[in-house]
């Protein structure tokens, strides 16, 4: 059986960034533990300061992996080595698949990302962004 995993991202700012991989991806929020009506209620009631806080957002179907979120004091000094690619044109070809990621990239754009530049190779098309905070994905 395989193992599952999570992406782990180190951050400045939980609540932007959570939300904004929630929305490139359709996640949502991973729900507070079983009697807490928020992560807030939780970390207060377990006396956890707020410089420890962390966020998590899920696959509603909880079929894909996890996106953790953990505070860091010190910003991005280097390429990723490794980055998420968005296959937001799967099972589409040509034209209308670019469309549906131009789309998808616009989103993304509002939300606080930056397109870097569309990619054309014979391994396949993709637009090249940044996070919010810089990290580099597809």
């Amino acid at each position: 059986m395989a193992l599952d995993i999570q992406v782990t991202f180190d951050v400045h700012d939980l609540e932007v960034m959570s939300r904004f991989w929630a929305l490139a991806l359709d996640y949502e929020e991973e729900p507070p533990p079983p009697g807490f009506s928020s992560w807030e209620e939780f970390a207060e009631r377990n006396q956890i300061p707020p410089e420890l806080w962390r966020a998590a957002v899920v696959d509603p179907e909880r079929k894909r992996p996890r996106l953790f979120f953990q505070p860091v004091p010190e910003g991005k000094t280097a390429k990723n080595r490794v980055h998420l690619d968005i296959r937001a044109s799967a099972g589409m070809e040509g034209e209308d698949g670019r469309q549906r990621a131009r789309q998808h990239a616009k989103r993304l754009v509002e939300a606080g990302a930056t397109v870097l530049h569309e990619k054309d190779e014979p391994i396949g098309w993709c637009i090249v962004m940044t996070d919010p905070e810089g990290n580099e994905f597809c």
